[in-house]
């Protein structure tokens, strides 16, 4: 033999290409709790929809496509209607991404950054028992990810454009 290295352990596809499991951090910022979530894209998104079910019946929601570099908000809107909203743009979002979201009032945000990793911005942490509810683990630090889109980089997509215009228009939302 003439090159001598280590066999690799014996992996299955499945093991190789799972994402991990979610887990959170948390920090403190002046008055307010930060929670950064890292899960995979879809739970990211299942998340979002799951958490906003905790906020009061009328809230504010935001949608900034970077692809068109629109930013749509509504002020006063109802939670069924935003919740579902979210839910009707989970495919294209997986499919794409490239959009933010924001559920927010006063005391609290939910945000699902372009690159769908979960946010959250609270004056309390009751978040947080919510996420350990939900079965993700709280650790100190979230390693970084090997890849990252500038904001400027989302390109195309058409139909992830389309499908914010229409939910923008659904909801009535201003453009800003």
């Amino acid at each position: 033999m003439l090159f001598r290295h280590k066999s690799p352990l014996p992996t299955t596809v499945a093991a190789r290409f799972r994402s991990d499991a979610p887990v959170f951090t948390t920090g403190l910022e002046p008055g307010l709790h930060v929670v950064r979530v890292a899960a995979g894209m879809a739970r990211s998104i299942e998340l979002l929809h799951a958490l906003s079910g905790q906020m009061p019946p009328v809230v504010d929601f935001s949608i900034e496509c970077l692809r068109s570099r629109r930013r749509f908000v509504g002020d006063g809107l109802s939670l069924g209607e935003v919740r579902e909203t979210v839910a009707r743009l989970k495919v294209p979002l997986l499919a794409s991404g490239g959009v933010e979201l924001a559920v927010f009032n006063s005391d609290d945000q939910l945000v699902l950054s372009a690159m769908l990793d979960l946010w959250i911005y609270s004056r309390t942490d009751r978040w947080v028992y919510l996420l350990v509810g939900a079965g993700l683990e709280q650790v100190e630090t979230i390693p970084p990810r090997p890849w990252s889109v500038a904001r400027d980089e989302f390109t195309g997509a058409p139909d992830m454009v389309a499908a914010v215009e229409k939910a923008a228009e659904r909801l009535t939302l201003r453009l800003v």
